[in-house]
């Protein structure tokens, strides 16, 4: 079957919004053909509209393994028998609580989304990557969106911060299984970005007053947020670092772009975790209660 497009083709989820369709728009500026997951067929439509270059939207949630397949067999369809040069693994959400007490179905549905939901995707999408062997052309690559969550724990953030650990972990099994077909696996791995992602933590502000985190988990989503806005990364920029992975000859397996590298990416990896649980317990006021009762 001949293919309905002649330039490389990417599939990236979560493109409604934030990194996604940073990444959909940058890829279809630079001459891609983009297949974008969405939620909904409107919202496909209006992504459609918006992004100047080829953009096809696939209607489908990562957690649903039989729209995945679907979505999978119509962008097999437009492909031919060519190959797909790059899936995106992007789809993410974020809901904050305290470990103790937020609802185990939010944290199931942090892992799920982010991480098991990223295996779905790639086994469905691997064969059209190049594993299998009837498909012509170069094989693709697959980048993987972890987050500097993938490396430091922030409180309240550990349904987040456990499916971006467990993110880094399984992108380095799968880089190296997917060595087998000549398929190269990366990591991208931001620090805070200027999102509609953290309108998720900010909405469950006073959600846990009535717990012994009351203030600690407000103050803590109100900094992180606030911190966010102010100094995150354009989303637009980690764009183009997912183009220069899918495109340069020699990428690295990891990247960690960061508004101030040093301040958010190099220093929380490099300082004793004694010294930093020490800031971190003092700033947000996650003191043993009993040794402030004593003194």
């Amino acid at each position: 079957m001949p293919s309905q497009y002649a330039a490389p083709a990417l599939v990236v989820t979560g493109s409604s919004s934030g990194i996604g369709r940073a990444v959909a728009a940058r890829a279809a500026k630079d001459g891609w053909s983009v297949f974008g997951s969405v939620r909904s067929e409107q919202d496909g439509a209006d992504l459609a509209r918006e992004i100047d270059g080829a953009f096809t939207p696939l209607v489908f949630d990562v957690r649903d393994q039989r729209a995945i397949e679907h979505a999978a067999a119509q962008v097999a369809d437009a492909l031919g028998s060519r190959t797909l040069g790059g899936l995106v693994n992007n789809a993410g959400i974020g809901l904050a609580g305290p470990l103790l007490h937020q609802p185990i179905e939010e944290f199931e549905a942090v892992l799920d989304t982010n991480l098991t939901g990223t295996l779905r995707v790639t086994r469905a999408f691997a064969p059209l990557l190049g594993t299998d062997p009837k498909r012509r052309g170069a094989k693709g690559r697959v980048i993987n969106m972890s987050s500097i969550a993938g490396k430091v724990g922030q409180p309240f953030a550990g349904a987040y911060v456990a499916s971006k650990h467990a993110l880094e972990g399984f992108s380095e099994v799968l880089r190296r299984e997917l060595a087998l077909y000549g398929i190269e696996v990366i990591v991208v791995a931001p620090a805070t970005v200027d999102t509609a992602i953290w309108q998720e933590p900010e909405s469950a502000i006073g959600r846990y007053a009535t717990t012994d985190y009351g203030d600690a988990f407000d103050k803590g989503v109100r900094t992180i947020v606030a911190a966010a806005r102010r100094h995150g990364m354009a989303a637009e920029t980690i764009g183009k670092i997912v183009m220069h992975a899918l495109t340069s000859r020699r990428p690295r397996r990891r990247y960690a772009p960061a508004q101030h590298p040093l301040l958010e990416q190099i220093l929380p990896r490099m300082t004793p975790s004694r010294i930093s649980d020490f800031v971190v317990e003092h700033a947000l006021g996650l003191v043993d209660r009993s040794r402030r009762s004593s003194r």
